[in-house]
């Protein structure tokens, strides 16, 4: 780990400590938030995790630029990760059908997997989630097997149904809300993942674990599925 800090605004320093994204990062990126937390006490306004880097978004009026560096310092001294803290786990349930996945064929194509295999790798694996990001309770989630990864369609939905599971590269993720977008679908989950009602408003934070688990079309709908399908655009 190589702690830098770069400027991103008058009164918001980035905490880059790795340069690349593994899941292995995320008991130091979990500490570090923690320390930081302390560290700026009332004087953080906000503290956004990424893959490798915690943008620390203070108060001006209370830190000039240089004691805030002064605090990150401190707060990277001898920094661990604490094995007994970690985030939440999650199970969603998912279902995995041509009509709300049409990426299917495409990544099966792609993985030379029959359709069902690459339900069975997607499901079976323990996800982290990195970062939340684009849309309310978006969660960025890894690492895919790289069989499965696959690039980001050509062209753009304009409308992504809510609870659109996909792969864009090595990352999953879950649609909170409808929105465009360009990740490849492979199914839905029921799970509600924005609610202005819960804490933190996402069901997800950074740090937690998610498993996908694949269930029939009747369970969906029991637990209040949308079933609307999709098109196909790739």
């Amino acid at each position: 780990m190589n702690v830098r800090v770069e400027v991103v605004a008058i009164d918001c320093l980035m905490v880059r400590l790795f340069d690349a994204i593994d899941e292995a990062n995320m008991p130091w990126m979990l500490a570090a938030s923690l320390r930081l937390r302390e560290g700026f006490g009332a004087h953080l306004i906000d503290l956004v995790p990424s893959y490798t880097t915690l943008m620390v978004h203070y108060d001006l009026m209370a830190l000039d630029p240089l004691h805030a560096r002064e605090v990150i310092a401190q707060a990277m001294t001898d920094l661990s990760p604490d094995a007994a803290k970690s985030g939440r786990q999650h199970v969603l349930p998912v279902w995995y059908d041509l009509s709300v996945g049409p990426e299917l064929t495409l990544l099966s194509r792609r993985s030379g997997l029959p359709v069902d295999e690459v339900i069975r790798r997607h499901s079976q694996r323990q996800y982290q989630v990195f970062a939340l990001g684009f849309a309310p309770g978006f969660a960025f989630m890894g690492l895919v097997e790289e069989v499965l990864a696959a690039p980001r369609i050509n062209t753009p939905r304009k409308r992504v149904v809510a609870g659109s599971v996909g792969i864009a590269e090595r990352q999953t993720a879950a649609y909170p809300l409808e929105s465009p977008g360009g990740w490849n679908i492979l199914g839905r989950t029921p799970a509600k993942l924005f609610d202005r009602r819960m804490d933190g408003y996402s069901l997800m934070q950074p740090g937690d674990t998610v498993r996908f688990e694949a269930v029939d079309h009747a369970e969906f709908i029991r637990l209040g599925g949308d079933d609307t399908a999709l098109e196909a655009l790739a």
